[in-house]
């Protein structure tokens, strides 16, 4: 395994990160998920990842007991703060009031009493992000968490959070955004702006919900039990890749693979951890053997003419610019 620092700050994480967005708790039974978290630490995979909204806060109690037992300092776990967990209007957002409650009802879950990095798992419109920040500040101040994260901010947000964070003397350190050989938005902005003030990307998606595993084929329907059938798990969110064109296209990266000697899913990881704005990529797995594969495409180095090979392919369903493909973010 490789590790790399985030950001700017001393802390090492591993290249590949587990996360259990849509498995724990939902898509998969907690025995699966113990072995998968079981097989991550065997591959030296150290860093986890989460959020106490995944399966409405299953997934960080399940992520806990996977953990458990395991010495707190030879791993770290991130959570997130934002998206409502409750039925009551504070019960959302990033106020004062509900990211102090959360960071508590987090580390309860978790069983743990501090967790390595807390994100804000969206900008919050409705509130000063001067309460939010100070509100951080003082949760990494009593010890509940020692950096801070965001996921999803444009860059004049995280230039807006990075100033409050330098004056509040907080370890501002990452972003968490969707990143892969089809969706490309933060490359324009919010990577030099990271870069800017100190900070890593954390990556999400780096598969693109399993598409740029070259899985799903044009003209024929998904396979059973695969993430595009699961209402559950992703459905609707990756069917923005199901398309015949885009399809194609990934099958046209399995020769590119071949001839780099890896799967198509370790040419996804190693393309997007060529950024060297990239920490870690977020990957999570139904079962142990899907990690097997995908911490294979650490340590690999894609030549220019490899890379270049891979945006001929894509050109045409590469996503640069959300603007064209989705609605702005908005309160829940």
């Amino acid at each position: 395994m490789e590790f790399r620092y985030l950001g700017n700050s001393g802390l090492k994480v591993s290249a590949i990160s587990y996360g259990n967005w849509i498995t724990h708790g939902s898509q998969v039974e907690e025995d699966a998920a113990k072995a998968c978290v079981a097989r991550a630490l065997d591959l030296g995979i150290t860093t986890f990842d989460t959020a106490d909204v995944y399966a409405g806060t299953r997934a960080e109690a399940v992520m806990g007991r996977a953990l458990a037992g395991v010495r707190r300092e030879s791993y770290e776990i991130f959570t997130k703060v934002f998206w409502p967990t409750g039925p009551g209007p504070n019960d959302r957002g990033l106020s004062r009031k509900h990211i102090m409650h959360s960071i508590d009802a987090s580390l309860q879950r978790l069983n743990v009493e501090y967790v390595d990095l807390y994100q804000a798992h969206r900008f919050d419109y409705e509130t000063p992000l001067e309460e939010t920040m100070v509100a951080f500040a003082d949760i990494v101040r009593r010890g509940k968490a020692l950096y801070i994260g965001v996921s999803e901010w444009t860059a004049e947000q995280i230039d807006a959070g990075a100033t409050l964070a330098r004056e509040l003397h907080v370890p501002f350190v990452s972003n968490q955004p969707q990143y892969s050989m089809l969706w490309r938005v933060i490359e324009e902005k919010v990577i030099p702006a990271s870069r800017v003030n100190g900070m890593s990307q954390i990556v999400w998606s780096p598969i693109a919900q399993g598409v740029l595993t070259g899985k799903y084929l044009p003209g024929q329907p998904p396979p059973d039990g695969s993430r595009a059938t699961d209402e559950l798990s992703g459905k609707n969110f990756i069917a923005r890749w199901m398309s015949d064109d885009v399809l194609t296209r990934v099958q046209r990266l399995a020769p590119i693979a071949a001839q780099a000697g890896l799967s198509m899913a370790q040419l996804a990881i190693a393309w997007v951890l060529q950024n060297d704005n990239v920490a870690s990529a977020i990957v999570g797995a139904t079962r142990p053997g899907q990690l097997d594969d995908n911490v294979k495409g650490v340590g690999v180095t894609l030549e220019p003419a490899v890379m270049k090979a891979i945006d001929d392919v894509l050109e045409g369903a590469i996503v640069r610019d959300p603007a064209k493909t989705e609605s702005p973010p908005t309160r829940p």
